[in-house]
């Protein structure tokens, strides 16, 4: 018997997310929720950009959905400059006794970090209320550094440090308030962006890190973060527009957690609006993870979509991480889970020939 399951949002992690449910066979897609007048009534398929209509039309009446009784809600919708509406609206289906899988509020990965608990607790009273489940999970934060460390911890002989790397071109990422506004690519390197606020980081990926160390049994000591800016040498233009010479066009940022007073569990983010800038830092097209010890062991992940774009790959990933998990998140007790509370996820049933 299938699942029934509600998607909300429509954005760029969302119309894979609709994909993602229509193409699984324990998955039944019932309803799905929009913010814009322009897309209420229009076939879910068709928002996902899919040649066959699927016959759930999209609504923008959130009660009327959910009163559909699903088993699950996807929600991908918009979150990075409207985090406690997104925490809201979470709650809002937990309070009902529906299981919630979601990549918006991405902070949450690590439900337990101190950092977040002021978004997390009316989540985890959501779930108390409703006899609810809570998992908040993607590529990164997420696979890449919540559960790709851990497998190959596991055939360490022993390991001194773990660093998570992603690096990616952003430059088909295609949401221009995220990569302008919150990143404050197309901004002086000195400008008071959103993403390196002060505490910012460690909000955002201090999870994961913390996430790491709470499944391997260890104590962290505090989180810190370290970044840097590198400017446009030449204009530079994409979807989202032009990129002007001497505004941001690479960013480079860590945040560590200690352990025995050392930087044990680091992630590093590397990114660039354009592949000819910052030419003496690691390049690559999807994430990594260097495990120090014995063996050493470098790991590395690279994801492309059909059209061969590294971005998009790890946005589909975004929303098959959460969406393939369904299965395992309602069998889980009420509450918040982290990665490592859900059993081994994998592509059963997702066969295809080519």
């Amino acid at each position: 018997m299938s699942l029934k399951v509600v998607t909300w949002g429509t954005g760029n992690v969302g119309k894979y997310a609709i994909r993602a449910v229509l193409n699984h066979p324990e998955l039944e897609l019932v309803g799905h929720i929009v913010s814009s007048d322009a897309k209420a009534g229009v076939d879910a398929a068709t928002l996902a950009e899919l040649d066959t209509p699927c016959g759930v039309a999209a609504s923008t009446d959130i009660d009327a959905v959910l009163d559909l009784n699903p088993d699950c809600v996807v929600y991908t919708a918009h979150s990075e400059t409207r985090m406690m509406e997104a925490a809201k609206d979470q709650a809002r289906c937990l309070r009902r006794g529906i299981n919630v899988v979601a990549s918006s509020l991405f902070m949450l990965q690590y439900p337990d970090n101190p950092d977040v608990a002021f978004i997390a607790e009316p989540i985890k009273e959501a779930c108390e209320i409703g006899e609810a489940t809570c998992f908040n999970n993607g590529i990164d934060p997420g696979f890449a550094n919540d559960t790709m460390p851990l497998v190959f911890t596991g055939l360490s002989e022993h390991w001194s440090s773990i660093r998570m790397q992603e690096i990616i071109n952003y430059a088909t990422y295609e949401q221009e308030d995220t990569i302008r506004e919150v990143m404050g690519f197309g901004y002086p390197v000195d400008h008071d962006c959103v993403l390196f606020a002060p505490g910012m980081l460690s909000l955002g990926w201090g999870g994961s890190v913390r996430s790491v160390a709470a499944a391997l049994g260890l104590e962290v000591e505090r989180v810190y973060e370290v970044h840097e800016r590198l400017p446009l040498e030449q204009d530079t233009e994409n979807a989202m527009g032009v990129f002007k010479k001497g505004t941001t066009g690479a960013m480079r940022f860590e945040v560590r957690a200690v352990v025995d007073g050392r930087d044990a569990i680091v992630l590093e983010h590397i990114t660039r609006i354009t592949d000819d800038i910052a030419p003496d830092w690691p390049k690559g097209k999807g994430y990594k993870v260097i495990i120090e010890g014995e063996p050493k062991m470098t790991i590395s992940m690279d994801m492309e979509d059909k059209h061969g774009d590294h971005a998009v790959g790890g946005v589909i990933q975004t929303a098959t991480a959460i969406v393939n998990a369904i299965p395992a998140v309602v069998e889980q007790e009420p509450g918040m889970v982290a990665a490592y509370d859900l059993p081994k996820i994998n592509g059963k049933g997702l066969y295809k020939p080519a």
